[in-house]
């Protein structure tokens, strides 16, 4: 059984500046990244290295048009090295970058997961939440089948991954909700999983403290108090991203891939229509086991009884990112099937990994639930 993945060297610097030095960026090497990310804190270099702007491409994430657009010009570069410094969007396609020739996004899905490492791989998150600076997944949404889908290959991970608190200092407080909302159910999926080690629960509760507790002094004193406590939401989406690229993410990330890929609602968003709603349904199911430590866990951390975390937890979170009914998105009651049928046919992967099997008819049930 394998008790922890760890492949990227973890590096952290307190600068920009830093980073640049230690690294010895060069014209071999290709940034993808944002604008608003790149001009503040690299423009003023004089950097050699080439530079695309992922948002010139297509907005909102990944998609695999986009995808095949941005590796179209990589390939003219020549160039050796990735410095992906963004969010998901760039992480994700960054990723696929380091794999990728001249064949279709298709084909590397179709080759999966032999893919070869075709140029070097350094990752620098702006947001936190993905922790995919440490995992081997990528997730796009495949505009040509209609869903969102992870492409996984152990040739995916990045050689470096490289934590700075700088970075996510202009982050607006909509993408630091969203983002850290992800984290906290990376943390509390891979707790759950069936895959879960002494070692990935180690970080993934300590992610769950870190977060919690982040969010009970920003609840009492604004969204202006999460700035002294960047670097603790972005450590802790760290510690989430080990537990879950060795335990995995289970139903909520499966279920809210629909609503994702039909109706462009960003990732931590999705994931936290699905959030409660998925354990409750756990909790139908079966009370004892993994499922009842974290609930203790959580009692402590918001303190109230067992019997209350969800709401409770859902009450905290409503501070930070109100939660939406799926109907609010214009889901209809027609899609909750086409959900479910989607969920059943190209979620496996992540379906393995829930605290107890759930058959096609409770998840049509959990749908409805928050329709």
């Amino acid at each position: 059984m394998k008790e922890i993945i760890w492949k990227p060297e973890l590096h952290s610097f307190d600068s920009c500046q830093a980073f640049v030095e230690e690294f010895h960026l060069c014209k071999t090497d290709l940034v993808l990244t944002n604008e608003t990310i790149y001009e503040p804190y690299f423009g003023s270099m004089g950097l050699t290295c080439s530079v695309l702007y992922q948002e010139r491409y297509g907005m909102g994430e990944p998609t695999d048009t986009m995808t095949e657009a941005i590796l179209k010009d990589v390939v003219e570069t020549g160039c050796k090295r990735i410095i992906a410094i963004g969010g998901g969007t760039v992480i994700d396609i960054a990723k696929v970058l380091a794999v990728a020739g001249d064949e279709s996004i298709d084909a590397l899905y179709d080759m999966a997961p032999n893919l070869p490492k075709r140029r070097a791989l350094v990752i620098l998150p702006t947001t936190c939440g993905t922790g995919s600076e440490v995992t081997n997944i990528s997730i796009l949404n495949r505009t040509r089948i209609g869903t969102k889908m992870g492409l996984v290959s152990p040739s995916m991970y990045a050689d470096a991954a490289v934590l700075i608190p700088q970075l996510l200092e202009k982050l607006p407080f909509g993408v630091f909700a969203t983002s850290s909302i992800d984290a906290l159910v990376h943390a509390v999926e891979s707790s759950l999983s069936p895959k879960a080690t002494a070692y990935t629960k180690l970080f993934g509760y300590k992610a769950i403290e870190m977060l919690i507790r982040g969010y009970q002094i920003i609840a009492r004193e604004g969204p202006g108090a999460r700035i002294p406590l960047l670097k603790d939401f972005l450590t802790a989406s760290n510690y989430a991203g080990f537990a879950f690229g060795t335990a995995g993410c289970a139903a909520v990330h499966a279920m809210s891939y629909p609503l994702g890929g039909m109706y462009h609602v960003p990732h931590g968003e999705s994931n936290y229509a699905m959030f409660t709603g998925v354990l409750k349904n756990y909790m139908e199911i079966r009370q004892d086991g993994e499922i009842a430590v974290l609930n203790e866990y959580l009692a402590g951390l918001l303190d109230c009884p067992t019997a209350e975390v969800y709401d409770r937890l859902e009450e905290l979170l409503n501070q930070i990112l109100p939660k939406k009914r799926l109907r609010e998105y214009g889901v209809t009651k027609d899609d909750l099937s086409t959900f479910t049928k989607n969920v059943m046919e190209t979620q496996g992967r992540l379906m393995g990994n829930n605290f107890v099997p759930l058959d096609e008819a409770q998840v049509f049930k959990i749908y409805q639930e928050l329709y």
